[in-house]
């Protein structure tokens, strides 16, 4: 299965010919990464995690699209097209298939930004039992160690002790970072050199990407 980075938290991956792309949202090349896409995954309703218009746009453009999603996500894009069988409505701990990849839904919830701001759905996705998105969010799948996981280098709702907590706690093989849009460079350096070591330590190896980059990732 390949995997490609594109900006910020979107993913884009391609298996036997078919192509999934996990939070192609308002950071992200959008249109690039969602060229020939079969199915999209949206982990929640944040614009840096999902751009309605855009992705509006590309339903429009190509009936045989589906999205998965949670319900408030759904209902917004329904607003796009008539055709609204296309668009599912996933909560955690669920799975399902999207052509000859497997899904399994984790997590629930948004990390918490801030007491006083309302947290909303949030779900993670596991797929082919090899590579995790969380979202925005820290929740490790239960009874299953993903061997790829996508981290979130940086937000407003995480601070650097937690990442590296996170890390450690999923136990994976190998770690690609993804929420870094607002990294500068300097900041980069600052947060990979402390999350590279700490992930070393547990025997997790952790590697930048840069935007388009892809790599292999391995399927039992």
């Amino acid at each position: 299965m390949l995997l490609t980075k594109f900006t910020h938290s979107c993913v884009r991956l391609e298996k036997d010919g078919a192509v999934l792309v996990i939070d192609p949202g308002t950071f992200s090349e959008v249109e690039e990464a969602l060229r020939g896409a079969d199915t999209v995954l949206i982990t929640h309703e944040h614009p840096d995690h999902y751009d309605a218009e855009r992705l509006g746009v590309a339903l429009s453009a190509d009936p045989e699209l589906t999205v998965h999603a949670p319900g408030q996500v759904i209902e917004k894009l329904a607003e796009h097209i008539t055709d609204t069988d296309r668009l599912h409505a996933v909560s955690a701990d669920t799975t399902f298939t999207a052509g000859p990849f497997s899904v399994a839904t984790y997590g629930g919830q948004h990390a918490l930004i801030h007491p006083l701001i309302p947290t909303i759905a949030n779900v993670g996705y596991v797929i082919d039992d090899a590579v995790f998105h969380p979202g925005d969010s820290f929740t490790v799948p239960h009874g299953l160690t993903v061997p790829t996981v996508l981290v979130p280098l940086h937000a407003p709702w995480s601070k650097m002790s937690e990442v590296i907590d996170f890390i450690i706690a999923t136990r994976a093989q190998r770690v690609y970072q993804i929420h870094d849009a607002l990294l500068s460079e300097t900041g980069f350096g600052v947060v990979e050199k402390q999350v590279k070591h700490f992930s070393q330590v547990y025997g997790t190896e952790y590697r930048h990407l840069d935007t388009r980059e892809s790599v292999e990732v391995h399927t039992a």
